[in-house]
């Protein structure tokens, strides 16, 4: 089965190459982030004429998540548990069953910027990166939810973390951006620490690996790019590995996101 998850930086902006990708590459389920339109609005007919099955979570002009499956999507759940109070479209999740059951969390995690902090050093209440972390906090109880479980279980999305200096063409620039932050960096590690695998690390190694690319100061012509868009694998999904890969590139073609495509093919 192969799973991909792409931010697409608005769906009519990439309503033709969305579908483009989509037919060359041949994914059995993606999960879509930032799609910027209302559900009501989403183009459902571009995907289901292609054979999907589509679930959204959105909302008006920005955020929002989707899942396309060429299976049945089975108990699909939306917005990531922990606040009712908060109601921006981010997380979206299904049970699709190849072999056997696996359950997809497609999540957009809050970019965090700018960075407003106490004299302390404690993020300002209400601000964006308190928020980012009190999100990532939530983040991690679901996984551990996941992981009792004990079903083939993965986490995939625009994640807003560089994890390690080596996936950004420039980490002095990122030092003091919410992206690469310690406190960002580290809570990132405490959510793979519970026991999931990030898939890509698991198949590559050294640095050169991005999957983001500013539209600004020639980012991508310079490859000025850092890795945020993450796969996260529960132990019963990491033991049905065969690969995970970057789309790289889609960065270069008409009208793209600034974000490309990465995807994993597990055995199930």
């Amino acid at each position: 089965m192969k799973i991909a998850s792409f931010n697409i930086n608005g769906i009519k902006a990439r309503a033709a190459a969305l579908p483009q990708w989509l037919d060359e590459a041949q994914p059995d389920v993606v999960v879509l982030q930032e799609v910027k339109s209302v559900d009501e609005a989403f183009p459902r007919a571009l995907f289901e004429d292609r054979g999907y099955n589509v679930e959204t979570h959105g909302q008006k002009g920005f955020n929002g998540v989707a899942i396309l499956s060429k299976l049945p999507l089975e108990d699909v759940s939306r917005g990531l548990p922990g606040d009712d109070d908060d109601l921006q479209a981010r997380w979206i999740e299904a049970t699709v069953v190849g072999k056997q059951a696996l359950r997809i969390c497609g999540l957009y995690l809050p970019n965090g910027n700018p960075v407003e902090l106490n004299p302390d050093g404690s993020p300002v209440a209400g601000g964006k990166y308190a928020y980012k972390l009190a999100w990532m906090e939530r983040l991690k109880a679901r996984a551990q939810a996941l992981l009792k479980s004990e079903m083939p279980a993965l986490m995939a999305g625009d994640y807003n973390i560089i994890p390690q200096a080596e996936d950004a063409k420039r980490p002095e620039a990122w030092i003091e951006d919410a992206l690469h932050r310690p406190e960002s960096r580290a809570a990132y590690q405490r959510i793979v620490n519970l026991g999931f695998t990030e898939a890509f690390r698991a198949r590559h190694q050294g640095p050169g690996h991005y999957s983001f690319w500013d539209y600004q100061a020639g980012a991508w012509n310079k490859d000025d790019g850092i890795r945020i868009d993450h796969f996260l694998l529960s132990p019963q999904a990491a033991d049905l590995l065969l690969d995970c890969q970057i789309d790289k590139e889609i960065r270069g073609r008409d009208k793209p996101s600034d974000h490309v495509p990465i995807w994993v093919e597990l055995d199930i």
